[in-house]
């Protein structure tokens, strides 16, 4: 049987990467005419055939939809809130949803889905953050996918994610508006591209007001395996408030202070952000940063159906706001 020729192989023989050529091949900016062009006549002779279909109507399409298995925290997390919103409006388009939680080692070694092996898939959505080498291979393989709460401007690939930036930006105005200026950011920079994003919100707001921060002032929420671990240890001085990267960290930082004698919000303020489960859950509850789930996945999946019709037109990326929910976690200090 004749070997399918494959983007690795066209790279290979011209020396480019992989996603310089699905950047040619697709049309998207980022290569030289000249460049361009090469790649063009070399997949031609090379008898490339991609594998991304054109969209047809009255036709239920398959889409496999990729998470992490450290995504998917026992009982209810952000990602099975942002899952199930998912389902839902993959099947007011007309799709069916399939979920493959990706074992850790297949992220680690760039395995291609169980799903192409056992399902015809006609799309993916990565719901969270993935390696460049496992998208790489996605894009290798030919397949057609969104990323959904994930970003890289250096693959090649549709995104959609909430504002994490300027969300964070508003909760910790809102915490300064509010008196507080000893503020910590919690959260593990440089773990997710969201958690970075909220990061540096966090950061232009309080330099804003004039307060300098740097990453070393930020809180670790996580240990090396992405295990959330939250802990009064790298506190070097109590803040008067925290400005949590997510309401899971909201809600077990919450427990932390109150086990070490801390009252929430009389000793110490909290905001989080997502506006999930935890938020309500906690005594009191927190305020926080809503993501709009519904315009989020609604984005996506519009976007995956706009790429399944059209597979060689330019990439984009969408930015869905929120708002800011305020509950009982923060109190006002100013004199």
């Amino acid at each position: 049987m004749e070997k399918q020729v494959k983007m690795a192989d066209i790279a290979q023989r011209l020396g480019v990467s992989v996603v310089t050529v699905s950047k040619a091949l697709s049309g998207k900016d980022g290569v030289g005419d000249e460049l361009r062009t090469k790649i063009i006549n070399t997949a031609d002779e090379m008898g490339y055939q991609s594998k991304r279909k054109i969209i047809t109507d009255n036709k239920v399409f398959k889409i496999g939809i990729l998470t992490q298995q450290k995504f998917i925290a026992k009982g209810h997390s952000f990602y099975w809130s942002l899952y199930e919103k998912l389902i839902l409006n993959l099947n007011e388009k007309g799709f069916l949803g399939i979920l493959e939680i990706v074992s850790d080692e297949d992220a680690l070694n760039a395995s291609l889905p169980k799903l192409i092996q056992s399902e015809k898939i006609d799309g993916f959505i990565l719901m969270g953050d993935f390696s460049s080498e496992y998208r790489d291979n996605l894009i290798n393989a030919g397949l057609i996918f969104v990323g959904l709460d994930t970003f890289d401007s250096d693959c090649p690939y549709d995104t959609v994610i909430s504002d994490g930036y300027y969300g964070m930006y508003i909760a910790t105005k809102y915490l300064l508006k509010m008196g507080h200026r000893k503020i910590s950011f919690v959260g593990t920079v440089g773990a997710t591209a969201s958690i970075t994003d909220r990061f540096y919100g966090y950061c232009r707001a309080m330099r804003e007001a004039g307060i300098k921060t740097d990453e070393k002032m930020a809180v670790p929420d996580r240990d090396k395996s992405g295990k959330l671990k939250v802990s009064l240890e790298n506190v070097s001085e109590m803040p008067t408030a925290f400005a949590c990267n997510c309401d899971m960290t909201a809600y077990y930082l919450m427990n932390v202070l109150t086990e070490n004698g801390y009252k929430i919000p009389d000793d110490i303020s909290i905001v989080g952000f997502d506006n999930d489960l935890f938020s309500e859950m906690a005594r009191p509850k927190i305020t926080t940063y809503a993501i709009n789930l519904d315009k989020m996945t609604s984005a996506c999946v519009e976007q995956l159906q706009y790429r399944l019709r059209y597979p060689m037109k330019h990439f984009s990326h969408v930015v869905i706001s929120g708002c800011l929910i305020q509950r009982n976690s923060v109190k006002n200090i100013r004199k």
